[in-house]
């Protein structure tokens, strides 16, 4: 799947939200449909899914890159997580070298719909700075590191070209799409369900950028395994 990749009152968003993130049969009989815990796999249509992520306003205040400990080899292989990324994602696979340099091998990029030969013309989109705006700056060290380095969701990172992730930066929907059209269903979609994982917040003009595209498109469930 990578490569193909206002405000409510508070009683109402906690009912919502324990209505459409209620657990999948395959956990419902462990876990109460009012108690989605971290582990818990939930489905909901992505529109659903879009109202029922808290909206508030963002700050950057205190964010630092390097408060986010990322591209960790987590399994001791000697390839980091950028590097398992650009592993998984080759269309041809690429050669792996002594402390995991990777040569040859061919990739595409769903940002701008193009194919790519070498690891070092690619980016994996990592948006550090959006998390923080919308809650991470509360989270623990080992969170913050959890999040930058998630292997265990195909959405949370994906690897494009240097180019269109450089053009992204800091943005969020409501500034910056993918420049190939026939992505950003898609990209939107991941979008909505990353921040379901993390129970992430949105700010008004990313809710109603994304609700906007999303008009646009499928309203197809997703199913996401909760890691908050």
């Amino acid at each position: 799947m990578r490569l193909i990749r206002t405000v409510r009152a508070a009683v109402l968003a906690s009912s919502v939200l324990a209505a459409l993130l209620a657990p999948t049969p395959a956990t419902a009989s462990a876990t109460p449909a009012a108690a989605a815990a971290p582990g818990d796999t939930v489905t909901v249509p992505v529109r659903e899914a879009l109202q029922a992520l808290p909206v508030k306003d963002e700050s950057r205040a205190g964010y630092e890159r390097s408060k986010f400990r990322h591209w960790t080899d987590a399994n001791h292989d000697g390839c980091n997580t950028r590097a398992e990324v650009l592993k998984t994602e080759a269309v041809d696979a690429p050669a792996q070298g002594a402390n995991c340099v990777l040569t040859g091998g061919l990739w595409y990029s769903a940002y701008d719909d193009a194919y790519f030969d070498s690891a070092r013309q690619l980016d994996v989109d990592l948006p550090l700075a959006e998390a923080w705006d919308s809650g991470a700056s509360a989270w623990t060290a080992k969170e913050r590191e959890a999040y930058a380095n998630d292997l265990d969701d195909p959405r949370a990172l994906i690897a494009v070209s240097a180019a269109s992730n450089r053009s992204k930066a800091d943005q969020d929907p409501s500034t910056w799409l993918p420049p190939y059209e026939g992505y950003r269903c898609q990209y939107v979609t991941d979008w909505v369900a990353d921040k379901t994982r993390y129970q992430l917040a949105i700010n008004p003009t990313e809710q109603a950028a994304l609700s906007e595209t999303l008009s646009r498109c499928p309203n197809e469930p997703i199913t996401v395994t909760l890691a908050r």
